[in-house]
């Protein structure tokens, strides 16, 4: 697991809920995210359209920087975000496109 930045969510959090933050890099980070069958990808993928349809911009974030490492592409979500904005809601989406902008942009 690669050493986690002091502006990383995770650090943030850890001094309050330790025990979360161990299963989220122990089980989900390290079981889930590496079981074999589904690619990484397909999993920020999923992730992605998650966090949108349940309107989850805090946690979007972070998990469109990781899809786009990933292999998913900008115009992926894209299509993504559009293509939810008739089954997750329009201010979901709308919300969830504000988000790629600022991760796009910070791509740059």
């Amino acid at each position: 697991m690669p050493t986690q930045s002091s502006s990383d969510p995770r650090e943030r959090l850890r001094a309050v809920v330790p025990k979360l933050i161990d299963l989220t890099e122990k089980v989900l980070f390290g079981d889930v995210w590496e079981r074999p069958g589904l690619s990484k990808r397909d999993r920020s993928l999923i992730t992605v359209a998650t966090l949108t349809a349940l309107y989850r911009p805090e946690q979007l974030r972070g998990h469109i920087g990781r899809a786009l490492a990933n292999g998913v592409t900008k115009d992926e979500i894209s299509e993504l975000i559009t293509h939810l904005a008739f089954y997750s809601g329009w201010p979901a989406a709308v919300t969830a496109a504000g988000v790629a902008k600022a991760v796009f942009d910070e791509e740059k």
